[in-house]
């Protein structure tokens, strides 16, 4: 436990959240399911900081819109893979398509910065975006979580003292987590190929950076 002495797992968590929140998120359950971790803490740790980022992106896309006061918002969106080409048509979709935006970001990670990039600079109010975005958040952490209890839970009582360890925990977390990744970025791949004529597909997957 000397490691984690100074702040517990979430000295760890917290900025593996900010890198990668879902296999993160994953391992805090794993951890939650060892014995290793609050569920509480866990869960708001990661809704908190999938919420700050997602309001982050959103803040950069509208201050992108007034690139002449903000041109180091405007460059950053850029590099980002909101490009001049994509500002109207994702902006578009942001708009009139919000909610499947924003379930599509929450789907597939990749589609999740341009999409709220596109968010802010549409000029969708906060307050609409941050509900979505909260709602969609705690279901998806709350399922992530959830799964990763099960497994940590299920892995404890099969090897019983193996997961007495904490690293021995997470390497497990990891280890799983990475499997789910993987098979994301499989079902990812596959959905990229399906034209999709609404929200959802368009600005989760077609607005990726190239």
């Amino acid at each position: 436990m000397d490691v984690f002495a100074a702040g517990g797992p979430y000295s760890v968590l917290a900025p593996a959240m900010v890198v990668e929140g879902p296999v993160a998120t994953f391992v805090g359950g794993t951890l939650v399911g060892a014995g290793h971790a609050a569920l509480l803490v866990v869960w708001l740790l990661a809704f908190c900081t999938d919420v700050v980022l997602d309001s982050a992106l959103f803040a950069v896309g509208r201050l992108a819109r007034r690139a002449g006061r903000f041109p180091r918002a405007a460059r950053l969106a850029e590099r980002l893979g909101f490009t001049a080409d994509r500002q109207e048509a994702l902006s578009r979709k942001a708009c009139d398509h919000l909610p499947s935006v924003v379930a599509g970001a929450k789907l597939v990670d990749v589609g999740a910065v341009p999409a709220f990039l596109a968010a802010g600079w549409s000029g969708v109010a906060y307050r609409r975006f941050a509900g979505w975005v909260a709602l969609l958040t705690a279901v998806r952490v709350s399922v992530l979580v959830g799964l990763g209890v099960l497994t940590g839970d299920h892995l404890a009582a099969r090897l019983e003292g193996l997961l007495a360890q904490p690293w021995l925990a997470v390497l497990a977390g990891l280890t799983l987590a990475g499997l789910l990744l993987a098979a994301r970025a499989l079902v990812g791949a596959a959905l990229r190929t399906v034209r999709a004529g609404g929200g959802l597909l368009a600005a989760s997957f077609a607005a990726s950076p190239a």
